[in-house]
Formats: structure tokens, C-alpha cells, sequence
């Protein structure tokens, strides 16, 4: 069957926006046609990645994928006009130069976030009788509030009902609305979408960048030697944006509760908006150089070499409504790469990491919990650490895998094409 996936992110970005590609890839291998509607790669930096430059329509072939690329305007910072700006000109030119690379489709996979992606996912409804499935990552409009992108007053009240509205609509337009995360199945009931057209589709991770990695490898790759840590430190990794929706904060304030003699180091890659006050505040706290190492943002290539280091992952979300309801990407890849976890997150990611026996899980913004929980796992030790990732990673395969969910995924296309009109088919 020909499917299509509508996604402002998509291969080479990193992260999160490398996911759909996963997917794509997945339904080739299960001997689809795939095309796929994107913008310009411009995440996580908001800079254009080497080799583009924003043309009103490109196409071009990616692992057996057609792939066409629409102008926007590339950005990523904290600017609310800005990042407005990327959304909005990335729907707009999906809509105008892209509409008809969604023709002759059995149907298509739409990642909702941003929901500016909507009119061309309407149009190739209206236009080409092509079933949606609607895909809810980030629920909207609560990742903008959480984010702290929205305005506030009459006006930020005026546009969280316009874009609850606009959800509603993308909801009615599509055959199944799928999420990610179990908290999120009930909000979108109360919001009105049907009991049947709902599915839940967790993530998963690029498993061919995010895999147990043998022991012999692992040695080779880490920095600790480059880092000056000797080989009884438990080595703690956060990686990923340096953001206020990340509560780094918390973890900071937890490690300056450790006494002095703890071995507990803490790798923080990636940048973000937070990044400058997180170093003031180590700073602050006493913690720089030697319990807390910033390595600013890593090339993706450079992920192995992260993950050999590392004897546990960190995953933290500021307390918020919507931090019950959200299931970061990066606890697929740490799972997935066999590393335990300490997780200071309410709701469904806590859940997962109880359910995996993966490590230790505390409450958002839960400072003194987080300390316990950093003193445990300090006293789990190496060895201890590798059995809890060993358990994460069994329940990866049970749970997130590429397969389960490009075969999940494949089902519930499948049988939207069935729901095309007759009129409408190829």
C-alpha cells in the first residue's frame, strides 16, 4: 500500500524529530511506499543542517522513502514570535507547496505537534479522500502553556480556547487518533474524542543508535579516563535540551545534598534556554568541577561514547499538570540502551520505570526524595546498575520496540485505507 506521513520533523534531525523516520523506514521494510511531507531540518538548533538550504519545494530520496521539503522559517529559540513563526510558515507551506505530495495516498500518518500542520491534513482529506490517522505526541495546547510560550490574561485565555477549538476539529477529521502515553488517553476522551477512536501507540527509540553496547566497546568509548573518573564513580548522564520544562534544578539542589565523600558524577550534555542559569546555579551550589560536569551539546555521533560512560540516566519534568501526562523520548532510548534510570517525573514515565524495575523513580520537584533516590543508586553500585538496565531493556522489547510499534502502526493505517471511499481510491 502507498502511506504518507505530514511531520515538521524528520531525518536528519536528531532526537525526538528523528523518531518518524524510524517509522518510515519500518513500513518500507514491511514493503510499503512510503512518502513522507517535512520541512527544512532545522532542530535543535534552529540553524539549517549542513547540505540545505530552504527552497519552496524539494524532493529527495532517503532509505527507499520519498521525502518532500517545504520552505519554513528555521528557528528553535525562546522567542514565543519566532518559534510561532517556524510553525506557522512550516503549515502554511505544507498547505500551498507540498498539498500534492499527499495525493494518491491509502492513507496518512500525521504527527499533530505543531498543530499548525492541520490545513494541509484537512486538504488532503477534502481534496484526495485520504483517511488521517492523527498521532498525539505533545498534547496541545498544554505543551505551549508548559512550555511557557503562551501569553497570559484575556489573551492567553482567548487562545488556549481557539486552539482547544482547533484540536477538536483535527480530532473529528481523523479515522484514530493515536497517544503515547496512558495518562493522555483520558484527556482526550473528556475532550470528546470517541472511546473507538482511540489507540495507544507508544514511542520508540532509533535502536540503531540506542542498543546495549558490549562490555569490551564500552570501555573503549568512555571518556571517564578523559573525564578523571576513576573506576569506582557511578557516572550519572542527563542528556538532551536544557529547558524549564526539564526541572534540572531539582537535580542540582539534590546533588548538593550528597555529602562530600559521595562518588556520584553527573554528566549534563545538551544547551537550551536554561543552560547559562543551571551553570550559575552549580556554580552556586558548589558543585563545579568535580561532582558535575557541563559538556554543552554532543553530536549525535558522539551518543556511544555518552552511553559507555554513563552507569544511569537521568529523566526530570518540572511539576505540571501536563508532566502526569508526558513520557519523554529519552526514556525509550534509555531503556533501550540497557542503562538504568532515576527519574524524578509524576505520572506515567514514573510508572514505566516501576513496571521495568529499572532503577529508582521520585515525584517532581521532589528535592529531598531526589537526593534519597541519588544516595541509592550510588549504593546499587556498578554492577547493580547494569541488572536494572538489563531489566529496562527487557521490558523496551516487551513494550516500545521499533517492531511492536511499526506493526501496530501498519495495523491501524491499514485499516484506514478500508474506511477510504470507493470514489476515492486509486
Amino acid at each position: 500500500m502507498r502511506f504518507g506521513l505530514l511531520t515538521q520533523w524528520y531525518d536528519p534531525e536528531p532526537g525526538p524529530a528523528a523518531l518518524p523516520g524510524v517509522l518510515a523506514r519500518g513500513l518500507v521494510g514491511r514493503g510499503h511506499d512510503v512518502s513522507v511531507l517535512t520541512g527544512f531540518p532545522n532542530y535543535p538548533t534552529g540553524r539549517l543542517a549542513p547540505g540545505y538550504r530552504v527552497r519552496r519545494r524539494v524532493t529527495e530520496t532517503l532509505d527507499h522513502v520519498s521525502v518532500t521539503r517545504v520552505a519554513l522559517y528555521p528557528s528553535h529559540d525562546a522567542s514565543f514570535l519566532r518559534r510561532s513563526a517556524n510553525y506557522a510558515s512550516f503549515g502554511a507551506s505544507a498547505l500551498v507547496n507540498g498539498l500534492s505530495a499527499l495525493r494518491d495516498l491509502d492513507a496518512l500518518w500525521v504527527n499533530y505537534s505543531p498543530i499548525t500542520i492541520a490545513p494541509a491534513m484537512w486538504a488532503a482529506k477534502a481534496a484526495y479522500g485520504v483517511p488521517l490517522i492523527v498521532h498525539v505526541g505533545d498534547l496541545w495546547p498544554d505543551t505551549l502553556t508548559a512550555g511557557g510560550f503562551a501569553p497570559r490574561g484575556r489573551a492567553g485565555r482567548a487562545l488556549d480556547a481557539t486552539l482547544h477549538r482547533w484540536c477538536e476539529a483535527m480530532y473529528a477529521a481523523a479515522t484514530t487518533v493515536t497517544y503515547i502515553s496512558p495518562g493522555v488517553r483520558d484527556v482526550l476522551h473528556a475532550r470528546g474524542v470517541p472511546e473507538a477512536k482511540l489507540a495507544y501507540l507508544p514511542m520508540w527509540a532509533q535502536e540503531e543508535r540506542f542498543a546495549p553496547i558490549e562490555p569490551a566497546e564500552q570501555e573503549r568509548l568512555s571518556l571517564r579516563a578523559e573525564l578523571g573518573y576513576d573506576e569506582h564513580a557511578v557516572v550519572l548522564l542527563y542528556a538532551g535540551a536544557l529547558g524549564e520544562a526539564q526541572g534540572l534544578g531539582t537535580l542540582l539542589e539534590a546533588l548538593a545534598q550528597l555529602p562530600p565523600e559521595a562518588t556520584l558524577r553527573v554528566l549534563i550534555a545538551g544547551s537550551g534556554i536554561a543552560e547559562e542559569s543551571l551553570r550559575r546555579q552549580a556554580a552556586g551550589l558548589g558543585l563545579l568541577p568535580e561532582r558535575v560536569h557541563f559538556l554543552g551539546r554532543v553530536p549525535e555521533d558522539r551518543m556511544p561514547a555518552l552511553m559507555s560512560t554513563a552507569d544511569a540516566c537521568y529523566v526530570g519534568l518540572r511539576s505540571d499538570p501536563l508532566s502526569r501526562l508526558t513520557m519523554p523520548s529519552k526514556t525509550q532510548a534509555i531503556l533501550a540502551s540497557a542503562k538504568a534510570l532515576v527519574v524524578a517525573a509524576d505520572g506515567d514515565v514514573q510508572q514505566v520505570v516501576r513496571d521495568a524495575g529499572s532503577g529508582l523513580a521520585v515525584d517532581s520537584g521532589d528535592v529531598a526524595g531526589l537526593a534519597g533516590a541519588l544516595q541509592a543508586t550510588l549504593a546499587r553500585g556498578r554492577g547493580g546498575l547494569r541488572e536494572d538496565g538489563a531489566r529496562g531493556r527487557d521490558y523496551y522489547q516487551a513494550t516500545f520496540s521499533v517492531a511492536h510499534g511499526v506493526a501496530r502502526t501498519e495495523e491501524l493505517l491499514m485499516h484506514a485505507a478500508r474506511t477510504r471511499p470507493a470514489k476515492a481510491r486509486r
